[in-house]
């Protein structure tokens, strides 16, 4: 296996390649968020929809964060939607960028919740996490990965996971759905290959697929990243994203986000 890494443009560059490369199961897609969120965020994709590609295998989801600094005033998620109602437009949070899971998980809140938040995009969830350590901004939905170890020194403190259930990741803290009903984001991994593809090549790579899940060594690290193993069938991933695609297309209209 060859990992060509092609970031950008919203994940739209690596995507795009291996939608015009041949169908023959050569050329996989590791597929995020973005992919369900670009057909109302992007004017164009540049491969025309996401029916360019065929589902392959859902690797895992999992939640993201909302943290706080150590020493921020807010305690739980009603503190900070008490405060957004006091004082609005006034309460900051960070992503990694417009449209990313950070950034609409932020969106959902404000939508469910009836408040009005402060969006502050950063070029990558570094910068954005340095920032909210040094006090620029209030908080910031953050993914597991990038907020764990932050929240294990202290440097951070927890609020709530955005998953409908709490997550294993951060034992003891709420889901944000417990104080917001009906609020749920989620981040996920999935692979996809050119449409076109042979039905037998497909589920060839789904059964290695799955069987690279079972690894206890693979097991470990998406457990770190806050993730939870998924590794069904191809129709699994389809039918997941297509829901995501369609709960994600009014929060974007409806807020008006663009890309970058």
């Amino acid at each position: 296996v060859i990992v060509d890494n092609r970031p950008g443009a919203g994940t739209m560059i690596g995507t795009d390649n291996v939608a015009k490369s041949a169908a023959d199961g050569y050329s996989v897609v590791v597929a995020s968020f973005a992919h369900a969120v670009n057909p109302s965020l992007q004017p164009r994709l540049p491969y025309g929809s996401n029916a360019a590609f065929a589902p392959v295998l859902l690797i895992g989801r999992g939640p993201n964060v909302l943290v706080v600094r150590a020493n921020s005033p807010y305690k739980s998620v009603a503190d900070v939607i008490a405060a957004a109602r006091a004082k609005p437009d006034t309460l900051t949070y960070a992503s990694q960028g417009n449209g990313t899971s950070a950034h609409l998980a932020g969106e959902m809140l404000a939508n469910l919740a009836k408040v009005r938040l402060v969006h502050v995009p950063y070029k990558g969830a570094g910068p954005a996490l340095t920032d909210l350590l040094g006090g620029q901004v209030d908080m910031m939905f953050a993914t597991a990965a990038a907020a764990s170890n932050f929240v294990d020194t202290g440097k951070l403190r927890a609020l709530g996971v955005t998953s409908q259930a709490p997550s294993a990741a951060f034992k003891g803290v709420p889901t944000i759905a417990s104080t917001v009903p009906g609020y749920q984001v989620e981040s996920w991994y999935g692979l996809y290959v050119p449409a076109g593809t042979p039905q037998p090549v497909i589920d060839r790579l789904n059964a290695a697929g799955r069987k690279a899940l079972r690894a206890p060594e693979f097991v470990r690290k998406i457990e770190q990243e806050g993730l939870a193993v998924s590794g069904g069938p191809p129709a699994e991933l389809s039918t997941y994203v297509q829901a995501e695609e369609a709960r994600w297309a009014p929060i974007v209209k409806e807020n008006g986000i663009q890309p970058e």
